[in-house]
């Protein structure tokens, strides 16, 4: 009983809270103006400069917060609000990605394990619930076994994605305060708005882990009935 009331708080309350967090960061700092007056572009262009990757390009993506960087391109994507705009938030956004870009360029070691999960974890993701719904309702344990591997993948991709993130995180407030794109109170900005959307991948990772130890303990539940 304990580990469904844990669950459904972590499915449930933990998305929503990092969700809001987010949200609420991104908006009060995209409403600050950077001292600097470089737009998200002008930023990721400056840091991919400096770091000797003329060969990375920079463009703008439709969407809200659709920023990210693509490895096989070797483009980052900005979003237009931080495209074109001036704030802290933008360039904390447009600097993680080029976080990701130094990591590439760096061949960082998660990076390239998580570039490696996305074929199987896409797999997985599409296809693990066919064959948990149809062995949780035929009481088909192999099928369900068989879901919880595909599952299993997925989860993975989710925690592997952890360290990438902060370690693009990191690498972003090294490069802004290097090259003083940021004052000391932006600093601070920036890192906040950073911290919010690592939350995210947090949470992510929480719900993935918790609905995998979920179907496990309906696995070994079937395993005792069949015995």
């Amino acid at each position: 009983m304990m580990f469904y009331l844990i669950y459904f708080a972590i499915i449930m309350i933990i998305p929503l809270y990092a969700q809001s967090k987010v949200r609420s960061a991104y908006s009060k700092y995209s409403q600050v103006y950077s001292t600097s007056g470089m737009t998200g572009a002008e930023v990721a262009r400056k840091i991919l400069d400096e770091n000797g990757l003329y060969n990375v390009a920079v463009e703008e993506t439709p969407g809200h917060l659709s920023d990210h960087y693509d490895p096989t391109a070797k483009t980052v994507r900005l979003s237009t609000d931080n495209y074109y705009g001036h704030s802290v938030a933008g360039t904390a956004v447009a600097a993680h990605e080029v976080g990701h870009a130094i990591q590439d360029a760096k061949d960082y070691n998660f990076m390239r394990v998580r570039h490696s999960l996305v074929p199987v974890a896409n797999f997985g993701s599409n296809m693990s619930w066919v064959f948990v719904l149809i062995g949780i309702f035929a009481q088909m344990s192999n099928l369900l076994l068989l879901g919880i591997v595909l599952m299993a993948a997925g989860v993975l991709f989710q925690l592997v994605t952890l360290p990438v993130e902060f370690d693009a995180s990191k690498r972003a407030m090294q490069q802004i305060e290097a090259l003083g794109i940021v004052s000391t109170d932006e600093y601070g900005q920036a890192r906040k708005v950073l911290n919010a959307a690592a939350l995210t991948y947090v949470a992510a990772a929480a719900v993935a882990v918790f609905e995998l130890l979920r179907l496990v303990l309906i696995y070994t539940g079937m395993q005792r009935s069949d015995d």
